[in-house]
């Protein structure tokens, strides 16, 4: 049993790679051999993970993926547990229909990250997944539970059609960000483009966000300002269109 596996891109693909099999949960009861003989799909034919990573380590649920992956879909579909670090950028698709564990990204990721494959009711449904760069559009889409976190700007629709859960975005956003929102919390840290369904309620400290604010700080090394900690927020109630028991909390300064 090691202590972390490896996975180490050797041959970046020319195509989409789909490689939604690699997931900390998956790999915790398979040798090397085991995992490099995992089946993905590269331009639509069939392949295995072992045609384009280096494999080291086996029975594990640490996971950590190394090169450019901006090829590479579905990482972390499904997840219920583990931990999962990609030290360079995603492509989409990561995280979608999450259950539980934790994936933190160093770079950038693709569109649909902690969304819901098509046609599914929800999406991301527990878990953790921290974006140290952008991500691209529909970030959350249909999420029920969980947090996702990007550090960079974010696209289009991001937390479009939440269901609860709670979204932090410490950059610039997309139009369309929390449309048709039912339940749930986006904290913004700049300023966003709100949807016009959105209400303002009123402008205070809410503690939520302190001590969520607190743990990034603390577990993962997100660089939160304490201005962020300690200030004030406007709060929008909405989307309104839906049930409207949504939020969106907007930093208005300390």
């Amino acid at each position: 049993m090691s202590e972390t596996i490896v996975l180490s891109l050797t041959q970046a693909p020319d195509h989409a790679l789909v490689a939604d099999c690699i997931a900390p949960d998956r790999f915790a009861a398979l040798t090397a051999k085991e995992i490099a003989s995992l089946g993905v799909f590269h331009g639509g034919r069939a392949a295995r993970v072992g045609d384009f990573f280096k494999v080291t380590g086996e029975r594990s649920s640490n996971v950590r993926l190394e090169g450019d992956l901006g090829r590479v879909q579905g990482i972390g579909t499904g997840m219920t547990g583990g931990e999962m670090l990609i030290d360079d950028s995603s492509g989409r698709d990561l995280g979608v229909a999450m259950a539980g564990g934790r994936i933190e990204v160093r770079g950038s990721t693709g569109d649909n990250v902690g969304g819901a494959r098509p046609g599914a009711a929800q999406g991301m449904t527990g878990g953790e997944i921290i974006i140290r760069g952008s991500a691209g559009d529909d970030a959350g889409v249909r999420m029920r539970r969980g947090l996702l976190v990007i550090l960079g700007d974010g696209g289009r629709g991001t937390g479009r059609a939440m269901i609860a859960g709670t979204i932090v975005l410490f950059g610039k956003t997309g139009p369309g960000a929390g449309r048709f929102l039912k339940r749930g919390t986006i904290v913004a840290l700049e300023a966003m483009e709100r949807p016009a369904t959105y209400r303002y309620a009123c402008t205070y400290r809410p503690p939520h966000v302190t001590v969520l604010l607190r743990y990034l700080r603390a577990r993962s090394g997100v660089p939160v300002s304490d201005r962020h900690i300690t200030g004030r927020y406007e709060r929008y109630s909405g989307d309104l269109a839906e049930l409207g028991k949504g939020e969106i909390l907007q930093w208005a300064g300390e």
